[in-house]
């Protein structure tokens, strides 16, 4: 396989989605399925632009793995509408949008674009797995800065961040992330792990913000280097970052493999090429007529077509 693959953070873009097209936008029984029909715009509009060879809807098989949770107790822990003991936590979700998620996933089904979840792991582990086996250049699209560190120009790795809708989208490569953040794809976990994510209940290393993390990540070049740095007595660390950083030496023994998206996911054999028609046309008929997907549906099939 040759050619450009893509990778959706889905659940990025729908939550997207959701928020960005209004609720009146509902099926013939009154249901809303606005995230339905925006994430069918969203798909249809980065084929046309962008024209991948292969496209895979990547899932929150587990959107809080306990494996991250067993390590940084805190991680999305104000996001857990309801905790289940063996299984997956609820994730707090708009009640509207929670019924539309079983929904896209029939109709990614039906048309036969590749989705893809994995018990255990985040999308963002499933997208590190796909990119870090890819052959081909990759296009990451997802509404996470998280994903920026899968960012790599030699291997024509990018992100496409949505900054309104996905008609603008900032095309994510080295020269962005040193711009704006001070370091390059690999330097930009150290730099969040450093700074801390309260949407993820990431608390970082008290006192050490995004520019004074960009500033020991450019001195001492990459979070080992800033640790040993810590232990370095002729080191050129302020006293009061040398005591912030040795105080975090619990979190950051721990946070890496959290923040880090995993890139060794037991992926199942499925086919990545952007099919050129429906798998299950009588299925997604129906589904059509059920939800009233409407043109939303028909322009991405016409595009798929092309």
């Amino acid at each position: 396989m040759t050619g450009r693959l893509m990778l959706l953070d889905t659940a990025s873009l729908y939550f997207r989605a959701y928020f960005g097209v209004p609720d009146s936008v509902k099926a013939p029984d009154g249901t809303p399925v606005n995230a339905v029909r925006g994430l069918l715009d969203f798909i249809d509009r980065l084929v046309k632009d962008h024209r991948p060879e292969q496209l895979v809807a990547c899932m929150d098989a587990d959107w809080r793995p306990r494996w991250r949770v067993d390590l940084i107790p805190t991680y999305k822990a104000h996001r857990v509408a309801e905790e289940h003991e063996g299984a997956p936590d609820a994730e707090e979700v708009p009640d509207t949008l929670a019924p539309q998620v079983p929904v896209i996933e029939e109709v990614l089904d039906a048309i036969g674009i590749a989705r893809v979840g994995v018990a255990g792991y985040e999308a963002d582990d499933v997208i590190g797995t796909f990119t870090a086996r890819a052959k081909v250049p990759v296009d990451i699209v997802t509404g996470d800065r998280d994903l920026y560190q899968l960012v790599d120009d030699e291997r024509g790795i990018r992100v496409l961040y949505p900054l309104k809708g996905v008609g603008t989208l900032q095309l994510t490569d080295e020269a962005v992330l040193r711009e704006k953040y001070g370091v390059d794809g690999r330097g930009y976990a150290d730099l969040a792990l450093l700074r801390g994510d309260p949407s993820d209940g990431l608390p970082g290393v008290a006192g050490i913000g995004e520019k004074t993390a960009a500033k020991l990540l450019a001195e001492f070049g990459d979070l080992a280097g800033i640790m040993a740095a810590v232990d370095d007595p002729g080191s050129k660390l302020t006293p009061s970052q040398r005591k912030r950083l040795t105080e975090a030496r619990p979190y950051v023994a721990v946070a890496p493999k959290v923040v880090r998206v995993a890139d060794d996911v037991p992926l199942p054999e499925t086919g990545t090429a952007l099919p050129r028609a429906p798998r299950d046309p009588a299925g997604l008929e129906e589904l059509a007529g059920r939800w009233g997907l409407g043109g939303s549906l028909q322009r991405l099939l016409t595009t798929l077509a092309e």
